[in-house]
């Protein structure tokens, strides 16, 4: 059987392993932690880039859908107008 004095020099081994395992799980997890930040980072500067892009496109294509349906509008109440006025549109035209 082992004696106390021995029993001590093993626990004040296993305690010094332990500190140096934990000191590595602290640098790891500091360095996982900066890591993750610039990972993060990166991330938010490309979504923000992608979703400016969007939005210039979602611009482009608004103004594109506003112009060309004043343009039909305005086609059809032109040929609308000249519809209601045959008449006085071939008498000008005579």
């Amino acid at each position: 059987m082992a004696t106390v004095a021995e029993r001590v020099s093993v626990l004040e081994t296993k305690v010094d392993n332990f500190d140096e395992k934990f000191d590595d799980i602290k640098h790891d997890i500091t360095t996982n932690h900066t890591d993750l930040k610039t990972q993060l980072k990166t991330m938010y500067d490309a979504s923000c880039t992608q979703h400016a892009e969007l939005a210039g496109k979602i611009k482009e294509l608004e103004g594109f859908k506003s112009k060309w349906t004043y343009i039909i509008a305005g086609a059809i109440a032109a040929l609308g107008w000249a519809s209601g006025h045959v008449e006085t549109l071939s008498a000008f035209f005579k």
